[in-house]
């Protein structure tokens, strides 16, 4: 004897929630492969960020070594233009002497 149409209906429902099951599970190995992929992503960029902060630390020393030099060049500016101003004032006391003929 054959099933009867409730029969097949429930028959087919369960073969229904069976691929579902299936499906599911596949997209649960899925999601696990993707959940240590970006593990692995964010562990290498937290490793980035560190090194980041090394060269940011680094570039922050130079600032200070440079912000240095520039003072230190700014002071040495300063004397030059008091040497050039005092040697202004030599060529202009020369040029005025009068000539021994």
């Amino acid at each position: 004897m054959s099933a009867g149409p409730q029969e097949r209906k429930v028959t087919q429902l369960e073969n229904d929630v069976t691929a579902i099951y299936g499906l599911v599970t596949k997209l649960e190995r899925g999601q696990r492969r993707h959940d240590a992929h970006f593990d692995g992503i964010e562990a290498r960029l937290d490793r980035h960020d560190g090194r980041f902060d090394a060269i940011d630390r680094r570039l922050d020393r130079h600032d200070g070594r440079f912000d240095a030099i520039d003072r230190r060049l700014d002071g040495i500016d300063g004397q030059l233009s008091e040497l050039a101003q005092g040697l202004a004032t030599v060529i202009d006391l020369v040029s005025r002497r009068p000539a021994d003929d």
